[in-house]
Parts: structure tokens; C-alpha cells; sequence
């Protein structure tokens, strides 16, 4: 035991009272050497006595050692990246091949539909670009007409 807060006056009194040490534990029988008595042997586990877990262990001192484990990814997290990696490529792939694949037809659809973007684009930018009045006009046109339906209605 070890007792550091208590003054050293009271420490030796405790020890007094404990003439066999504070040694609670009682010895096994078969430590006497009696010759009759069968003595038990430790259990192996079987994971440790295993050659994979050996040679795993080893290795993983080996690399400790070396200093090689440190700076490297585990395991899963190198599989996961992988996977994750190897699944774009495939995306990328059918994306490409379905690409190729594509008929005249909807070539032109597209084209068509890109063709369309711009033109509407393109009068955005002309709508922003006219004076200020003529934008507030428009406005003023479209809720008079609104409202001049909802009272014929």
C-alpha cells in the first residue's frame, strides 16, 4: 500500500498493526512441492498460437519499428478510397459509352436544345441592359392585366 498522504508518524503505526506485511493473498497448495499433486499448466490461446497472428504480429512490429506504420492509411480506409476511385472511373465510362452511343437524332435535339440556352441567355442580357423605366412599364402592363382579369372573371 502505498500511503503518501499520511505523515510518517502514522504510517509506521499502520505498519505495526500489519506484522505480515499487508500480504493478503494466500500461496497455492501445489507451490508446497508435493510430488502427489498435479500441477495446472497455462491455457493457450488460440488466436496467439496461431502462425497467421504471428507472422501479423511480427510484421506489425517489424513496420513499428521502422517507423512505416505511422504515416500510413489503415486498411478499410484505403479499400473504401479504392472502391470510391474505381467507381467514377466506371460512372465516367458509361457516361462516355452512352455518349457514343447516341443517335443521330438526339445529337441534334441537343444541339437544338444548347441553341435554345443561348438564344434565351442572350435576351436576358438585353433585357438587363435597357434603361430602368421601360422595365418598370413591363411590370406596370403585367399586374394592370392581371388584375383587369380577375375583375372580368
Amino acid at each position: 500500500k502505498h500511503l503518501s498522504f499520511l505523515p510518517a508518524s502514522m504510517y509506521t503505526e499502520i505498519q505495526r498493526e500489519q506484522p505480515d506485511g499487508g500480504n493478503i493473498l494466500t500461496h497455492p497448495d501445489y507451490i508446497d512441492g508435493n510430488p502427489d499433486l498435479i500441477k495446472p499448466k497455462k491455457l493457450l490461446n488460440p488466436v496467439k498460437a496461431s502462425k497467421s497472428h504471428q507472422e501479423l504480429h511480427r510484421e506489425l512490429l517489424m513496420n513499428h519499428k521502422r517507423g512505416l506504420g505511422m504515416e500510413s492509411k489503415p486498411e478499410l480506409q484505403r479499400v473504401l478510397e479504392h472502391r470510391r476511385r474505381n467507381q467514377l472511373i466506371r460512372q465516367k465510362k458509361e457516361e462516355e459509352e452512352a455518349k457514343k452511343l447516341q443517335s443521330p437524332f438526339e445529337k441534334e435535339l441537343l444541339k437544338r436544345h444548347q441553341r435554345l440556352d443561348q438564344l434565351e441567355k442572350e435576351q436576358e442580357k438585353q433585357e438587363d441592359h435597357a434603361p430602368e423605366f421601360i422595365k418598370v412599364k413591363e411590370n406596370l402592363r403585367r399586374t394592370s392585366t392581371v388584375t383587369g382579369d380577375e375583375k372580368a372573371a
